[in-house]
């Protein structure tokens, strides 16, 4: 077997339970349905408050450090987060001021998030998409956004929402090609 993909999933709610890390979780399980992976989930409210009172990445604890380097050497990322006032969170937005400027050139992002209605599904393509090209990141075609409605007990309940979530894994198989694609038996 070949050597699992780097996977880094970014859960950018700072509470738990949460939905965003619902979520998250729903996508990288879906992933390792199609793709030989090693995952890495980082919770943006466990390491919130010393990413928050850092001007620069120096000022950062190693700890910290440590998971931004994880996003940096990803081959694949996958970033969920909340929707607030019509866009990503702070904490969110400050991690990738962080982030190295030349770090995540083509290296694919699988862009999701969560909002209380259909109505902040556009944080994908108006929010999420012009950071990641701004970073010169591969954002995958197909995005997934969650309702407030598609989840019950902080799990998928949706069918479409389901759906949603495996035609993005589906999508990003191609990607890796077949060294990465796991073989399913008929």
């Amino acid at each position: 077997m070949s050597t699992p993909l780097n996977v880094v999933a970014l859960s950018g709610g700072t509470a738990r339970p949460s939905r965003t890390l619902a979520l998250t979780e729903a996508i990288l399980a879906e992933l390792a349905e199609h793709l030989h992976i090693k995952p890495h989930l980082i919770e943006l409210g466990e390491i919130a408050r010393p990413l928050g009172s850092a001007l620069w990445r120096s000022e950062l604890p190693e700890a910290v450090e440590q998971q931004l380097r994880l996003v940096e050497n990803a081959d694949l990322l996958v970033v969920t987060t909340p929707v607030y006032r019509g866009s990503f969170t702070g904490h969110f937005k400050h991690l990738f001021d962080l982030i190295g400027q030349d770090a995540l050139v083509d290296t694919p992002v699988l862009l999701a998030a969560t909002g209380g209605s259909e109505r902040h599904a556009l944080v994908l393509d108006h929010q999420l998409r012009p950071l990641f090209s701004f970073l010169q990141a591969l954002t995958l075609p197909i995005g997934v956004f969650a309702s407030q409605a598609e989840m019950a007990d902080y799990r998928v309940s949706s069918a479409a929402l389901a759906a949603r979530i495996r035609l993005a894994a589906e999508r990003a198989v191609p990607l890796f090609g077949a060294r990465h694609a796991l073989r399913k038996s008929a």
